[in-house]
């Protein structure tokens, strides 16, 4: 079986597709993937927080690159944090939003059914939620070696940071507010409470030294 089968008869179903663009190894090779074999490909990038410095210079690369603007929407898991107080106060007038229905408004937007993403689950192709993976039967060695024959570009912040940022967890902003200060403050403009967790862990890595 080669590693490119799937992809392959991907592209036999469609020539359009949009590709969930987180920018850790997976969702890049995917993109770069889809890039080649397929006429129409649109990234579409989900923020926790908004106007990031770090993440936004990183997408204008990606952008240059290939020739594509990325479309940036809101993390579904946003609504819940606004909605129940996660990391700032309640506000139950904002409505819960699934997946589903982001992939469904991007879908109607872009005319493009099919998604790719570079998760690692049973079914390579999910034709009933229009979903593919690209990568799913590769490893991490596969992944990084594709990366480097193809030279792409991996994110400075990630290489940084150790991590693609995807959570609010203390581990994770105290490594953004040590590098990158202005956009730690702007983190904590959309969500304030998520400082009592970096100085919970940064008080804990200092217990032990």
């Amino acid at each position: 079986m080669s590693l490119l089968d799937v992809i392959k008869t991907q592209s036999l179903i469609t020539d359009s597709v949009l590709v969930s663009f987180s920018m850790g190894k997976d969702s890049i090779v995917t993109l770069d993937l889809c890039m080649k074999y397929f006429k129409h490909v649109q990234p579409f990038f989900m923020y926790l927080v908004p106007g990031l410095q770090f993440q936004d210079e990183a997408l204008e690369k990606y952008e240059k690159r290939y020739g594509v603007e990325i479309i940036e929407v809101p993390h579904f898991e946003n609504a819940d944090f606004y909605r129940y107080g996660s990391f700032r106060d309640a506000d139950y007038s904002v409505p819960r939003v699934k997946i589903r229905a982001i992939y469904e408004a991007l879908r109607q937007d872009t005319g493009i059914y099919w998604i790719a993403g570079g998760e690692k689950i049973n079914d390579s192709i999910d034709e009933k939620r229009g979903r593919f993976y690209p990568v799913m039967y590769w490893t991490d060695k596969e992944i990084k070696q594709y990366m480097r024959m193809n030279h792409l570009f991996y994110p400075k912040f990630n290489q940084e940071l150790g991590f693609s940022f995807h959570s609010l967890a203390g581990k994770e902003l105290s490594a953004i507010k040590k590098i990158y200060p202005d956009d730690y403050q702007r983190i904590l403009k959309f969500f304030p409470e998520a400082e009592a967790g970096v100085l919970q862990y940064e008080t804990y890595k200092r217990g032990e030294k």
